[in-house]
This record gives structure tokens, C-alpha cells and sequence, in this order.
């Protein structure tokens, strides 16, 4: 038996499969919850384009309707057997009158399609401006929810997409319901028996989409489960970050046996519920078309009868037609909305979430550079992870101007103390004073003003060198570029700047056509520039020399010596060597605050921080002696 790939537990945010959700009321719920959203989006986005959209479509059902009337009087001048010079005569008002009629169908139709060219595209960018700014604006701690981030992914990569072709969806959908609605009153005017007839031929493909609908949502939970198994090692594979180790690891075959193993099932489940859809809407169509012959027989009984003419009974032929294919256009269309609900919701569902996690804040003004910084027994847990506290009981003191380092082993939770310390985190337990003021009393934007931070893997815009500079500070006046020349030489970037093809104007991406990249150290510098050009009281370093040589370090050691000139400055290395100069060290393990003091009197004490000195200071010491060997 084939082994079967690993299911990935399915998301809280599945469409229900049950019992209860098959029914005509549950699916018209579902299609109402994708079609709202997308309905606001646009009237937002472009009123005026659907305003023109729904008058166009209505002239054009107004004029089916004055169409279907005027071939009745056509046929029956043909079909009165009156002389040619005489059926001329009759005709000639008639027919003229329909010409008008089909040119004020192509004139409306024309209209109708420009304003939808005019509206899918401004849909497509409000929905993508709406991810983005919500994306930008919540809480920091957010993304590191698990649920949350699966969410904003989902809602950023498919959701946005998804509305675009809802929109024209819709469109679709009034040009039908209105032609439906125009070949309607055009059989209700001729004869209102015919209509009755007409709702004979429309139930059996309506119940077709219906149960078509309800296997869909049957088949839901398997889709998504083998489709996001697939998708994560299609990106995986397709990954410019992940190129190099596959290939150097010769992992390429089983990088495309992983795909495969979901791939493939994905691919046969689709085409065994696509089967037992395409018979379910074959036999709604074979009963479609028994009721079609049951209307024409009607239709012919009628005219033997004596009930109808042979022009109102031609007429009611083309109208029956029109109507019928007008109404399999609507559910063509119904059903591909049904298809895209799962999405719309979590991009509506993403947005409401995202309103509740906008960082809070008060509405004092910070200080501009604080006097003192204090914890008081903080702690701190990641959303989610309520198996493990990340910090707890954390106390210390930071005078302005000092320069600390948070040190400790990987996982200790250096990186989220200086987050919480720099008022990016909340703290979930304790408090922390700017100046004895709590952070949670600030204004977030004002206090995100007063904080700079160089991290280890420092953000790569891709746009020039300018750019990536400026992103320091974004609203910074400095028409002539004098301070971000100045931040550039400051932090040593001047060399790497000028060393580009383009210098300023560089475009620092390797993924665009005549883009450039940088080596590690370089963007070091870059970042520590950004930092200069930022020119804020509190310094964030985190991990900033980890992944260079020593000659980088250096370089980028004498920057961040430079940024943090009269300024407090929160270091956080693991490389103990580099700390021995600052006014304090904060020692973390499992979360906890166990050591704290100058390097002399932590060394002295000779607990884990002296411990992991002499064990850094040996390792360096026998890699020197090799090397000299």
C-alpha cells in the first residue's frame, strides 16, 4: 500500500461539512457572506463605474424586452400572408424599430463592460491596500500568533485575488438575473401560461446546482488539507533562499517526490469529485432538456388549440431560449462564487481580526530620551503558547546614556526582553516605566519614534540604496540627502555605497533585472546607517555581528560604536568578548533574570556568566592555535 503524506490538521477556519450545512439555507448563507464583502469593496472603490455598470445592464434588459414585443409584431406581419408590397409597407416601422432595439443592447453591453474594465482593476488594488494596511498596523506580538499568521498569509496571497474575480462574478450574474427578468415579463405580456412553462424547463438545473453545490462543500475539507501540503513545498522548492542547500544537498528528487505524494492524490481527488459533479449537472441538464420538450409540447398544444398564434408562439420559442441560457450563465456563475467563498471569508474574517489587534496605546507624549528605564517584575508569553512563559519575574534598571547588554544562551529570551524593553511588546505580566510613567500610557506611534533597532538579519528593501537608508526614517526632511550622507559615513557605508554600480540609485535586489546584492556585512552596515539616519534615544543591537567574519565585525562594531554615541544602547550578543566594555550585563536563562553587573564583578562571582566566558575565551583560544598550526 502507498505510503500517504502527512496530513496537516485541519484549520480552524474550514467551511463545516456536516449534515446541517448541505442545505439550500446554508449555501445561500455561504454565498452571501463572499458576495457582502466584495459588494462594499466596490462601491468604495469605484462608485461611479458601478453606477454605469447597473444602469447599462438595466437599458440593456429594457431593451430585450421592447426587442421580444417588436418580433412579435415582425412575425406576425411575415406569418399574415399579405402581398410584398404590402408586407414591406408593415414591416418597415417594425423592423426599424428593432434595429434600435439590438444597437441600444450593443451600445448598453459596451457600456456595461468598460465600467466593469474600470471597476475590477480599482477593486483589486482597495482589497490589496486594505490587507496591507491592516497587516501594517497591528500589534507586533501578532505575528507571532501562529493562527493570526495563518490567517493574514491566507487573506494577503488568495484572498485579494479571489474578490477581483468575484467582482466580475457579480457582474455576470445582474447581466443574467436581468436578462432572465426581461424574457420573463416579455412571456408574461405575451401569455402568462408560458411562464408557467418557462419554470418547467429552470427546476431540474436548478436542483443540479444546488446538489453540484452541496458536493462541492462535501469535498472541501480534503482539498484544502492536500492543497496546502502541496503548496508549502511548491514554495519551498521554488525558494531563491532555498536553491543553494537543495542543489548542494542533491535533494532535488526528493524535494519533487514530497510535492508529489500530495500533488497526486490532490490531483485524483479533484478529478473524482469533479466526475460526480459533472454527472450531477448531466442529469439536472437531461432533465432540463425533458422539461424544455415538455414546454415546447405545451407550447404546441397551445397553438393547436387555438390559445396562441404562430408569432406569439415563435416569439415565446426565442424567449424561452434566451432566458434558459441567461439562467445557466447565472449559475455558471453562482457556483464559482460558491467555490471562492472559503476565501472571501478569510480575507473578511482577517480584516475584523486585524481591528482587534491594533496596538493600544494612551495618550501621553514619552520622553524624549528617558532618564531611566525600569522593569518591574515583568513577564511575557507569546499568543498561543500557553504551555511555556517566554520571561517572568524580569526586574532591572537603565540610566540614559548607558550602554547594556542582554546575554545568555539561545532561547533565553534576550530578543523578546529588548522588545518588551523598547515598548514593541506589551508585557503580560508587570510593568515598564519610561521616566516612572508606564510604556502602556504612551502614544504608540510617539513612543515607536524614540526606539532604533539593528538586527541581525536587517530588512532588505528592494529599492536603491537611497531607499533602503531612508526607510530609517521615512517622513525625515532632507531634500539634499546632507544627514543621509552623513548617517552613511558614519557607519562606514559610504565605501559600500559608492563601490555600487549606480551608487545611490542602486537597486539592491537580485531579483529584478539589474538588481545587485550585498554581502552580509555590507548590509550590516547599511542597517546600521538606517539606524544613524533614524536618530533615536534607544538603540536596539540584536545579534548584529553574528553571522560575520572578523574583519566585518570589526567594521561593523566601529558603526554601532558610532550610533551609540550619547544614546542608551541595549546589546544583545552571544559572543561574551564583545560586552566586556559596558556599563552593565543582564545574564538570562530559561527566561529568567539570574545575573546582572559590570563584566569585572560577574567574572568575579563566577557564576553561569563567568562559566560561559571561560568556555568562549577556551574555544577562541584552541581555534587560534589551529589556525597558527
Amino acid at each position: 500500500m502507498a505510503e500517504q503524506p502527512a496530513q496537516i490538521q485541519n484549520p480552524y477556519w474550514r467551511i463545516a461539512c456536516d449534515a446541517s450545512a448541505q442545505g439550500l439555507g446554508a449555501i445561500m448563507v455561504k454565498l452571501t457572506s463572499a458576495i457582502r464583502p466584495v459588494l462594499s469593496i466596490a462601491r468604495r472603490a469605484a462608485p461611479a463605474a458601478i453606477r454605469i455598470l447597473v444602469a447599462s445592464q438595466l437599458l440593456a434588459a429594457a431593451a430585450a424586452v421592447w426587442g421580444l414585443l417588436l418580433l412579435r409584431q415582425v412575425l406576425g406581419v411575415l406569418l399574415s400572408g399579405v402581398t410584398a408590397s404590402t408586407l414591406i409597407a408593415q414591416l418597415l416601422p417594425s423592423v426599424s424599430l428593432l434595429l434600435v432595439a439590438q444597437l441600444l443592447r450593443v451600445a448598453a453591453r459596451a457600456a456595461s463592460l468598460s465600467a466593469q474594465a474600470r471597476l475590477v482593476p480599482k477593486v483589486r488594488h482597495l482589497a490589496d491596500d486594505q490587507i496591507l494596511a491592516a497587516s501594517l498596523s497591528i500589534d507586533l506580538a501578532a505575528f507571532d500568533d501562529p493562527h493570526f499568521f495563518d490567517r493574514m498569509q491566507r487573506a494577503r496571497d488568495r484572498g485579494a485575488l479571489h474578490i477581483e474575480r468575484v467582482a466580475v462574478c457579480l457582474s455576470e450574474i445582474l447581466s443574467a438575473l436581468l436578462a432572465v427578468m426581461a424574457a420573463s415579463l416579455a412571456l408574461l405580456w405575451l401569455h402568462p401560461l408560458l411562464l408557467l412553462a418557462l419554470l418547467v424547463a429552470f427546476i431540474p438545473e436548478g436542483w443540479a446546482a444546488l446538489a453540484t453545490a452541496r458536493l462541492h462543500y462535501a469535498g472541501m475539507d480534503k482539498t484544502i488539507a492536500l492543497t496546502r501540503h502541496a503548496r508549502m513545498i511548491a514554495e519551498l522548492a521554488t525558494s531563491r533562499d532555498a536553491a543553494a542547500e537543495i542543489r548542494a544537498c542533491q535533494a532535488q528528487n526528493y524535494v519533487l517526490g514530497q510535492y508529489r505524494r500530495s500533488a497526486i492524490p490532490l490531483q485524483e481527488h479533484l478529478i473524482d469529485q469533479a466526475t460526480v459533479e459533472a454527472r450531477t449537472m448531466t442529469r439536472g441538464r437531461l432533465l432540463s432538456m425533458l422539461g424544455l420538450l415538455l414546454t415546447f409540447a405545451g407550447l404546441a398544444a397551445m397553438l393547436q388549440t387555438g390559445w396562441l398564434n404562430l408569432a406569439l408562439a415563435g416569439t415565446a420559442v426565442i424567449a424561452i431560449q434566451m432566458t434558459t441560457s441567461a439562467f445557466a450563465q447565472c449559475l455558471r456563475m453562482l457556483h464559482e462564487i460558491s467555490e471562492r467563498a472559503l476565501y472571501i471569508a478569510d480575507y473578511h474574517d482577517f480584516l475584523a481580526l486585524a481591528a482587534m489587534q491594533v496596538a493600544a496605546g494612551g495618550d501621553k507624549i514619552p520622553p524624549a530620551q528617558p532618564d531611566e528605564i525600569v522593569l518591574d517584575r515583568v513577564g511575557f508569553r507569546y499568543p498561543g503558547m500557553t504551555e511555556r512563559i517566554a520571561l517572568q519575574g524580569i526586574s532591572l534598571r537603565i540610566q540614559a546614556g548607558q550602554t547594556i547588554a542582554l546575554v545568555g544562551e539561545n532561547g533565553s529570551g534576550k530578543t523578546t526582553l529588548a522588545k518588551l524593553i523598547a515598548g514593541l511588546y506589551r508585557p503580560s505580566i508587570g510593568a515598564i516605566y519610561w521616566d516612572s510613567v508606564d510604556l502602556r500610557q504612551f502614544q504608540t506611534q510617539a513612543l515607536r519614534e524614540r526606539v532604533s533597532i539593528v538586527q541581525q538579519h536587517p530588512l532588505r528593501w528592494p529599492g536603491s540604496a537611497r531607499d533602503n537608508l531612508r526607510l530609517g526614517q521615512p517622513e525625515r526632511h532632507d531634500p539634499s540627502d546632507e544627514q543621509l550622507q552623513r548617517a552613511a559615513e558614519r557607519a562606514q557605508a559610504t565605501t559600500v555605497i559608492e563601490g555600487l554600480p549606480g551608487g545611490w540609485d542602486c537597486l539592491l535586489s537580485r531579483e529584478f533585472v539589474g538588481g545587485h546584492d550585498l554581502s552580509s556585512g555590507q548590509w550590516q552596515r547599511l542597517a546600521v546607517a538606517r539606524g544613524i539616519f533614524r536618530d533615536a534615544p534607544l538603540v536596539i543591537w540584536d545579534e548584529p555581528t553574528a553571522p560575520l567574519d572578523a574583519k566585518a565585525e570589526h567594521a561593523v562594531f566601529e558603526s554601532l560604536r558610532e550610533l551609540g554615541r550619547e544614546r542608551t544602547v541595549v546589546l544583545i550578543t552571544h559572543r561574551l568578548a564583545s560586552v566586556r566594555e559596558v556599563d552593565q550585563i543582564f545574564f538570562l536563562q530559561e527566561g529568567r533574570l539570574i545575573e546582572q553587573g559590570t563584566h569585572a564583578e560577574l567574572m568575579r562571582h563566577s557564576g553561569a556568566y563567568a562559566e560561559l566566558y571561560r568556555l568562549q575565551a577556551r574555544q577562541h583560544d584552541t581555534h587560534d592555535r589551529h589556525r597558527q598550526e
